[in-house]
């Protein structure tokens, strides 16, 4: 019994991979070959996932509400998430679109300026801080050129979720190959303990 229970769940495992695997390589290949309806369904997905997260927390803060003090946070920030997703649809493609690039402006801009921050503190402590403030300073120019290049911002984010599509079904294929190699043998070392 627990042998054919641990074949069934090595078959599964295994086809599992293989199926994510090619759906992540067709998205990715999707994303390239269709850049514009890639980027169209990425705003899409920012506008539902603003929603269901927003109702997910409104739901989560009525249940809290008996037992924290400040469930009211929660759910400001579902009522906040809801009305972005429901303009992000109204607005579509635009708003999510350029929730997408200020957000990731915002967060260059703001790591470059940690990464500056944290540089200095290595000079002061006397160890090695001219990296961190490169990886600084060109993290905030990369802030400052999304700000001022949406269009390409959105092209780098587009061009990242592919390669990272690609990599991920290719790194799943791999691994799904890498499980058929491995010969299940019965579980005889898994056996009930003997009964006294």
């Amino acid at each position: 019994m627990q042998s054919e229970l641990g074949h069934q769940m090595y078959h599964r495992t295994r086809w599992s991979l293989v199926l994510r695997g090619l759906i992540w390589l067709a998205l990715g290949i999707l994303i390239f070959v269709r850049p514009l309806e890639s980027v169209a369904a990425l705003a899409l997905v920012i506008a539902i996932w603003a929603l269901v997260s927003g109702i997910s927390q409104i739901v989560q803060a009525v249940e809290m509400r008996a037992a924290v003090v400040h469930w009211w946070l929660l759910l400001v920030s579902g009522i906040i998430s809801v009305a972005f997703g429901i303009a992000a649809l109204r607005f579509y493609p635009a708003l999510s679109l350029a929730f997408a690039v200020i957000w990731t402006a915002y967060w260059f801009v703001l790591t470059g300026v940690i990464s500056i921050s944290m540089s200095l503190q290595e000079r002061r402590i006397g160890i090695p801080w001219g990296w961190t403030a490169f990886f600084g300073v060109v993290a905030v120019l990369a802030g400052l050129y999304a700000f001022f290049f949406p269009p390409a911002t959105l092209a780098v984010i587009m061009g990242l979720l592919a390669g990272l599509a690609i990599v991920g079904g290719c790194a799943q294929l791999l691994g799904a190959y890498a499980l058929g190699r491995i010969r299940i043998e019965p579980l005889a070392a898994v056996q009930a303990p003997a009964q006294r």
